[in-house]
């Protein structure tokens, strides 16, 4: 997961389009408090990307799977 820190974020939509499954939603839109909450309170590195990554081999798997939010870490993987 890529996460998006609500107070970094520029709203420029350039990061949209590179979404393979569109997660990507304005901070307005309804019912996404709990997703807001999550981006804003996983640790980052502080530095921004500018590579774009293969997607994880299950990463199809959890597309539009409801609830999988509980089995998020707020620990950072070891990265690459």
């Amino acid at each position: 997961m890529l996460v998006i820190h609500p107070d970094v974020m520029l709203d420029c939509g350039v990061c949209e389009p590179e979404c393979p499954v569109e997660a990507i939603k304005p901070d307005t839109e309804p019912g996404l408090e709990k997703w807001l909450s999550l981006n804003a309170d996983i640790p980052r590195p502080g530095r921004i990307s500018p590579t774009k990554k293969t997607p994880p081999a299950d990463s199809k798997a959890w597309e539009g799977v409801a609830g999988k939010e509980q089995y998020f870490s707020p620990n950072p993987g070891t990265g690459d």
